[in-house]
Order: structure tokens, then C-alpha cells, then sequence
């Protein structure tokens, strides 16, 4: 009886791996074994970075509405206090995008705290 290989499964497998190695530079693009470990060094770092994108966007935000904050007369930390102690639910983002494209709409929400 003839030895029985599951060779579409493994073609597969290659294929995965070849297609998501697409422009890479010289054999890590069409050599298997390359490949692969390029692959998978590009998946671990596409892992690490999702997450250190949130942190580089929450220091931006923060050093920007320190900016606005300290133009009116104020600075982060008690502005970011007196948000929580009056309720008023925005988060940084939001204080961000006000403090650098609307400063009236964020001097106007630096004075409901003060």
C-alpha cells in the first residue's frame, strides 16, 4: 500500500506562509524556511506594536492637553482632578482633539472646572 501524505494541507501551510512573506527582501520571500522565521519575527512584532501604539497615542494625547491646559491657566494633573471630581466624562481623546483644533470649545471646559 502506498504511503498516504496529506500533500493539500501542506501546500497550505506553505502557501500561508509565502503569501504573508509577500516583499520581502531576497530568500525571505521565497524560501520556506526563511520565510517562516521572518513571519514570525513580523507577527510578534505586529503583536507588540498594537499595544505600544495605544500607549504612544495616550502620551500624545496627555502633552497635549497639558499644552491647552497650561495656556489657560492650568495644569494637567489638576485639570484632569477637577474633570473627575465635576463629572464631566470626557476622555482624552476627546480633551486632545479639543485642545488642538477647537481651543475655545476647550478653554469653554477649562472654565466649567475652574
Amino acid at each position: 500500500m502506498p504511503r498516504s501524505v496529506n500533500a493539500v494541507a501542506s501546500r497550505r501551510r506553505r502557501k500561508k506562509i509565502l503569501k504573508a512573506a509577500k516583499g520581502y527582501f531576497g530568500a525571505r520571500k521565497n524560501v520556506l524556511t526563511v520565510a517562516k522565521n521572518a513571519v514570525d519575527k513580523a507577527m510578534g512584532y505586529a503583536y507588540r506594536d498594537r499595544r505600544s501604539k495605544k500607549r504612544a497615542f495616550r502620551r500624545l494625547w496627555i502633552a497635549r492637553i497639558n499644552a491647552g491646559a497650561r495656556l489657560n491657566g492650568i495644569s494637567y494633573s489638576k485639570l484632569m482632578y477637577q474633570l473627575g471630581q465635576k463629572n464631566i466624562d470626557l476622555n482624552r481623546k476627546v480633551l486632545a482633539d479639543l485642545a488642538m483644533h477647537h481651543p475655545d470649545a476647550f478653554a469653554a471646559v477649562v472654565k466649567q472646572v475652574l
